[in-house]
């Protein structure tokens, strides 16, 4: 069993390849040019190629309601996950939604990891901004694909805890895009089991929704409000959870 040591529920114990990885000023979110389509569409069918070997023959994940998704259609939304699988994470959702719309909120370091970093994230990665100009080109890059009838995926707690069976603290900063947008909203809770033999965990991942924000309140309000609603279903999906892969330790016994 492998240990993780920690100061706060909020830290980064899983480095990148290059954590300080920045993308240029000028950089393209969405491809635009005939090329860059093209290579968008293989590198997405790779990807979900080996997102189906990755997480069906390797991590053996089971989804529970996907059928859930049925009850959206002609109409883009967001999915929330917690966040657990250094490499799952990238690749898991692209056998669960459809791999070809599908786009990921992620931090500017995943774009310096090899491979991934250059082929899937550079198509289905919508980067974090570092300043006031890079977040709002991050905030116009998502309203085209909501109105494209795409799907964003948000992992609220920022960084990968390998196999960890809570949820970890964050705040409702991310749930104002489905508020701007009037757009629904998903859970995807991913939880650990206890194994018949061996020592690797049974995976089930919930899907749990939709979500709708309430138009009869404030964009404040309603914006807690389905960050409450987020969370209190993570919770609970997180509490059938009944194995431990990794341990987690503080070093200053925090909860």
């Amino acid at each position: 069993m492998k240990t993780y040591y920690y100061t706060h529920l909020t830290d980064d114990l899983v480095d990148s390849h290059n954590q300080n990885f920045a993308l240029s000023e000028n950089y393209t979110i969405l491809p635009s040019k005939p090329l860059q389509k093209a290579w968008n569409i293989i590198a997405r069918t790779l990807a979900s190629g080996f997102g189906w070997i990755y997480s069906k023959l390797f991590l053996h994940v089971h989804v529970e309601g996907k059928n859930k998704l049925k009850t959206v259609k002609n109409t883009g939304y967001f999915v929330y996950g917690n966040h657990t699988q250094p490499m799952g994470d990238v690749f898991t959702p692209l056998t669960i939604f459809s791999p070809y719309n599908f786009y990921a909120i992620a931090n500017q370091a995943n774009w310096g990891i090899p491979i991934i970093g250059k082929f899937l994230v550079r198509y289905g990665g919508l980067p974090v901004g570092k300043n006031i100009k890079q977040s709002i080109k991050l905030i116009k890059a998502i309203q085209q694909v909501i109105n494209n009838k795409g799907i964003v995926m948000i992992y609220p707690e920022a960084h990968v805890w390998p196999y960890y069976t809570k949820i970890r603290p964050f705040d409702a900063t991310s749930f104002h895009f489905p508020i701007k947008s009037n757009a629904p909203s998903f859970v995807m809770t991913t939880t650990y089991h206890k194994p018949r033999f061996g020592k690797f965990p049974k995976i089930i991942t919930y899907i749990d929704g939709p979500f709708y924000p309430d138009q009869a309140l404030s964009s404040k309000k309603a914006q807690e409000k389905l960050y409450n609603e987020v969370r209190t279903m993570m919770q609970f999906r997180a509490k059938t959870s009944n194995y431990n892969y990794c341990q987690y330790i503080s070093k200053n016994k925090e909860a």
